[in-house]
């Protein structure tokens, strides 16, 4: 496969593009679907958004902005199965939102009211990583479980081109291959490891690391809903049927900072953001459907009010959120009792038990 062509289906003008290998696998997607993946873009730009205002406004303590990856996103989970398990970075929102995660929860790791967020086992999807490239070991790991148990599904896990400088994600391939795993390995470039760009993490495209390695590779043109849907159907179905893992580079941009921390002014020019400005995923879809006709009034009002909606679930959510008492860092440790445990809770609750008395 080539590894410097960029797999597109729809064009930043809106225009369908037909692919003898891609376009096959989404002829499924009709008009109404993709009314609905639409609709997905939108509140996940939403849900970032109100996010990130909640994050200005002291309620958040941290938040990692997807502005301009949602159809990176919304995209590859709305190709997964319910068997299939996520293993994410930090900045899937979007695949969360599409895994039916309460948007709520995935507020609490960022509040600081949680260690996680959510029940990775009930969604299939684990909750954020901070630490760079983890989650690909993970999910080579749960993949090769998967594999000699002879359960169905893959796994699947999320990067971003910085993390493809970590050893983490080199041995995950290495073993990924050597093993076969069931596993696809999704990369969202979005040009910019924090302050540093794509091109001092490599010289070749991120597809052509997966070759060396021995991984089919292709990379996506990852603004497009409809290719990304596609391609990532095609690598589930590989790993689901035995033919081993594939590594996707989904070639985007991060238009916001890399977490409400950064000030991406400092180390890029407007000149780019206005570049890829024109190549926003969800202005491309809006295209598309106005073209065929679709697009009216009345949807637009309708996207727009699911949107709030979602919108306003999370901001109260947030604000209504009961913080955890100090006892509770104990809950959820080890799955049955654990006599190390008994003891730090004991030597804690007695500590916290004189503390309150000297304050009061």
């Amino acid at each position: 496969m080539n590894t410097n062509s960029l797999v597109q289906l729809i064009k930043e003008s809106g225009t369908v593009v037909r692919n003898e290998t891609y376009s096959p696998l989404v002829a499924d997607i009709d008009t109404a679907a993709m009314m609905e993946m639409y609709r997905d873009l939108v509140v996940v730009r939403r849900i970032d958004s109100e996010a990130t205002a909640l994050q200005r406004q002291g309620e958040l303590g941290l938040w990692a902005p997807l502005l301009g990856q949602e159809a990176a996103q919304v995209g590859s989970a709305r190709a997964l199965d319910t068997e299939d398990f996520v293993f994410a970075s930090y900045r899937e929102h979007g695949v969360a939102y599409c895994r039916g995660v309460d948007p709520t929860q995935m507020l609490r790791f960022w509040r600081g009211s949680t260690l996680s967020g959510w029940d990775p086992y009930e969604y299939r999807m684990t909750t954020p990583a901070i630490i760079v490239g983890s989650q690909g070991l993970h999910a080579t790991g749960y993949a090769i479980g998967m594999q000699l148990e002879g359960a169905e599904g893959a796994a699947i896990t999320y990067f971003g081109d910085g993390a493809t400088s970590q050893g983490d994600i080199s041995e995950a391939l290495g073993f990924a291959a050597s093993f076969h795993a069931p596993v696809v390995f999704f990369c969202q470039n979005n040009q910019w490891a924090i302050s540093e760009p794509v091109t001092v993490q490599t010289k070749a495209t991120i597809a052509a690391r997966g070759e060396g390695y021995g991984i089919p590779s292709v990379r996506v043109d990852g603004n497009d809903v409809l290719a990304v849907l596609a391609v990532t159907r095609a690598a589930l179905a590989r790993a689901r049927e035995g033919s081993g893992p594939t590594l996707i580079e989904a070639v985007t941009y991060r238009m916001g900072p890399h977490t409400t921390s950064d000030d991406p002014t400092r180390y890029r020019s407007g000149a780019t953001d206005d570049e890829w400005r024109a190549k926003d995923p969800i202005d491309r879809i809006e295209k598309l459907l106005r073209r065929i006709g679709v697009f009216d009034d009345a949807f637009a009002a309708s996207v727009k009010q699911t949107a709030d909606d979602v919108a306003a679930e999370l901001r109260r959510g947030c604000l209504e959120t009961v913080e955890p008492a100090a006892m509770s860092v104990f809950d959820n440790v080890y799955a049955d009792p654990h006599p190390l445990l008994d003891d730090e809770r004991a030597r804690f609750a007695s500590y916290q038990a004189g503390f309150e008395g000297a304050m009061s």
